[in-house]
């Protein structure tokens, strides 16, 4: 059943990364779309993990377990309420915080692997407690974590990168629990270190852009 529940939350992320595109494919981008999406989002990214981690292996910390919950569909709702009206001032490479697909990847991701090597959910609490945690409050920090949207796929594409594809899902297909939880995991901790490089380098670190007017709120669906 909780090996169901992480499949139907990675074919959310699959679709949830198709509906915008297509959207815009077909010159079909409304304001009501895009607010229908962010409700869908915050069910499937928020509520849904969150409802299943606690049935897995929460409930046994107790109102601890039940409050880290709260605590990660809390952030989950923050973090797509701050991505819709900040559309139009931030650096689009880059996503603020964690995205809410890859927070609740992560932590399904966990569940996924835990039940594959038949290890029961009470037994691992307190790491999913963490995890839990972790992936909450990375959602509503200032941390930059690539958003891959600098990618025209309109452009020819390089050859490596057909074969890069390739052994990739070649990779993925030999044991997916444990080869997707470690490319979530990956993706989870690569803000944190995009972080500290810039830092390191000088560079600006935050996201948003120098002026304080307003978005207009006739592009942010755009």
């Amino acid at each position: 059943f909780f090996s169901h529940a992480a499949y139907g939350i990675i074919a959310a992320m699959i679709f949830d990364s198709l509906d915008g595109r297509t959207a815009r494919f077909t010159n079909t981008c409304t304001a009501f779309g895009a607010s229908l999406d962010s409700i869908a989002d915050m069910m499937a990214y928020g509520v849904a993990p969150a409802i299943m981690m606690y049935c897995w292996g929460l409930f046994r910390l107790g109102k601890i377990g039940y409050l880290v919950c709260f605590i990660f569909c809390a952030c989950a709702g923050l973090r797509l309420a701050r991505f819709n009206v900040m559309i139009g001032i931030v650096d689009k490479r880059f996503f603020q915080g964690l995205p809410s697909p890859a927070a609740a990847a992560l932590v399904m991701g966990f569940m996924w692997l835990m039940t594959e090597m038949g290890i029961s959910g009470p037994d691992v609490a307190w790491p999913m407690f963490a995890m839990c945690l972790y992936s909450g409050l990375t959602m509503v920090t200032n941390v930059p974590f690539y958003s891959f949207k600098d990618v025209q796929m309109k452009q020819s594409v390089p050859f490596v990168v057909i074969v890069l594809l390739a052994l990739t899902i070649a990779v993925i297909t030999i044991h997916p629990p444990i080869v997707l939880f470690a490319l979530f995991m990956f993706y989870g901790l690569s803000g944190y270190a995009l972080y500290a490089w810039r830092r390191a380098k000088g560079m600006q670190t935050s996201l948003i852009s120098t002026s304080t007017d307003e978005p207009d709120e006739a592009g942010l669906h755009k």
